[in-house]
């Protein structure tokens, strides 16, 4: 092994002498960098740049296939014209390129079969359609979607449309507002609880529409329909000797027809249904004026004479969320706005209405808020068991419970230096960011091993403390920048060109890397020192010099 001795030019030995105040200055600059983290803007997962998006068309609820299969085809024809005005307006484009839109499939009354991992195809109901896009060019797709979700919901009067990119790991709703009512209630309470949830969810709906960077905003239980119901009047219907069953059977009848028997054709079952013609049906205004067979069949007598239509508002689709009725409350934003900005600025109002929900209601932020929460969580954990198994090791490596301690004192630095680089680059934080932080501890904590290592054998041969610092330095340069070097040139071509999965996780990388080498080579010896000279919880014995 060589011995270099100390060079007083030497960064690390400069710093080792004037330890107190690069420590100072160190402490500032993770105070500046831990500002800094909170300026940085966040987003869960990036959406994927594909050949592919989709579109969702909702419709109200109750609407006939027909007027989903007409609003479908107005929208095939908008997003065909804004496909083709964005390609016109493109410049350098070859005269030997495809058409930008490659094709357009659209599926009437439910969603189409699974064609990507993270795309849920929605159960079969009328008013929904499904717009799948298929375009030439993966790269426009990102440009496309603004211009589509604007066009659509400027000309589709009565329709809700919902521009979808492709996503890695799929949020079904960007910002999520559910109101849930946690009390048992009574069967007879609940469509005056149902009232209540609508009313609170309407003023959840007023405070996301109104903010500036909302696209389009929805509720999941959708609207009331009008529903008719028929009001038989017991004593009038016993006088005249009809059943309830007897008048359904008969307005079944007059609107829909009565099953008569079944088909049998290879292993399908075909109903055959006895009806009217479609001119000779009864219309609404028209069932009260239909006549009722009594049970034994002697008389008949009109409907309206023990019967009445009542006219309500239903609602049809009630969505549970563990055993509670929950009604969710839906934004997306426009292009260019993050579901993050859309909830900070809503976040004020929506803690305000919280606070004046009654007992027995309950609201929770769901959406991305939520799956980020949740995957950082277990990011987290997963980085204390690392860490704790690390300490471990170093532990039974050094024999001592300080030295582990000074290798993570610098881990700190190097997750500033990713903050910065993803700062500089304009990169948002999320998933893919944190991960690239976790992984990048582990190198950090290998490349200060490295340089402790030769520390500890300078100390088991006895050398002096300022040439143990100043020879490791030297010792372990080359390794340490051979295996940064060759990992930041490596994650360059992936953070530009691998697209913006992985951008987050490799500038975190880079930045994190080539500020954690010169904390290796220049703050670890200070650390070093300050534990051994100032704070004495590390004991260096030097060998006695020979007479």
């Amino acid at each position: 092994m060589r011995v270099y001795g100390c060079n007083r030019q030497l960064p690390h030995f400069f710093a080792t002498s004037n330890r107190r105040k690069v420590l100072a200055y160190s402490g500032v600059f993770l105070l500046a960098g831990a500002g800094l983290a909170f300026t940085l803007k966040t987003q869960f997962f990036p959406d994927d740049t594909q050949y592919w998006s989709y579109i969702d068309l909702w419709l109200p609820d109750g609407t006939p296939v027909s007027a989903t299969n007409a609003a479908a085809v107005r929208a095939e024809t908008v997003v065909a014209r804004v496909l083709a005005a964005y390609e016109a307006q493109q410049e350098g484009s070859q005269a030997g390129e495809p058409p930008l839109l490659h094709s357009l499939t659209s599926f009437i009354g439910s969603g189409g079969p699974r064609f990507w991992t993270s795309v849920n195809p929605q159960p079969q109901q009328s008013n929904y359609a499904q717009i799948i896009v298929r375009v030439s060019r993966k790269e426009a797709t990102p440009e496309i979607v603004g211009p589509l979700q604007d066009a659509l919901s400027e000309e589709l009067v009565g329709v809700v449309p919902i521009v979808h990119q492709l996503q890695t790991n799929p949020v079904e709703f960007p910002v999520e507002v559910r109101i849930s009512s946690t009390s048992d209630v009574d069967p007879a309470d609940e469509e005056a609880d149902n009232r209540n949830l609508r009313r609170f969810a309407d003023e959840a709906g007023t405070i996301l529409r109104r903010l500036t960077g909302v696209a389009v905003q929805d509720s999941d239980w959708l609207n009331q329909p009008a529903e008719a119901s028929l009001k038989i009047d017991p004593d009038k219907a016993n006088l005249a000797g009809v059943t309830n069953q007897n008048v359904a059977q008969a307005t079944q009848a007059a609107t829909d027809g009565v099953g008569v028997t079944t088909l049998q054709q290879g292993n399908k079952q075909i109903p055959v249904v006895a009806r009217l013609r479609q001119d000779e049906r009864a219309s609404l205004s028209d069932i009260q004026n239909i006549y009722i067979t009594s049970s034994d069949g002697k008389q008949k007598i009109p409907l309206e004479s023990i019967a009445s239509i009542e006219t309500t508002l239903a609602d049809r689709r009630i969505r549970r969320l563990e055993h509670f009725r929950t009604i969710g409350v839906h934004a997306y934003p426009q292009h260019g706005v993050l579901a993050s900005e859309v909830l900070n600025e809503a976040m004020p109002a929506l803690r305000d209405m919280q606070k004046r929900l009654p007992s027995g209601y309950r609201m929770v932020i769901g959406g991305e808020l939520a799956a980020q929460k949740d995957g950082f969580a277990n990011l987290v954990m997963a980085l204390l068991i690392s860490v704790s198994a690390i300490y471990a090791a170093l532990l039974l490596q050094f024999k001592n419970a300080i030295n582990p301690l000074v290798v993570f004192a610098a881990v700190p630095y190097g997750v500033i230096g990713a903050l910065l680089a993803l700062a500089i680059t304009r990169t948002l934080f999320g998933f893919m960011a944190v991960l690239g932080i976790v992984s990048l501890i582990g190198v950090i904590v290998s490349h200060i091993i490295v340089l402790f290592d030769f520390i500890e054998e300078m100390h088991d041969k006895g050398e002096p403390l300022e040439v143990a610092l100043c020879d490791a330095g030297i010792e372990r340069l080359r390794p340490v920048l051979i295996t940064v070097g060759a990992t930041i040139f490596a994650l360059f071509p992936l953070a530009m060109h691998g697209g913006p999965l992985w951008r987050p996780l490799c500038y975190a990388q880079i930045g994190g890397l080539t500020v954690a080498t010169a904390i290796t080579l220049v703050l670890v010896p200070v650390l070093y020192s300050v534990a051994v000279l100032d704070l004495k919880v590390i004991q260096w014995r030097q060998r006695e010099p020979v007479s």
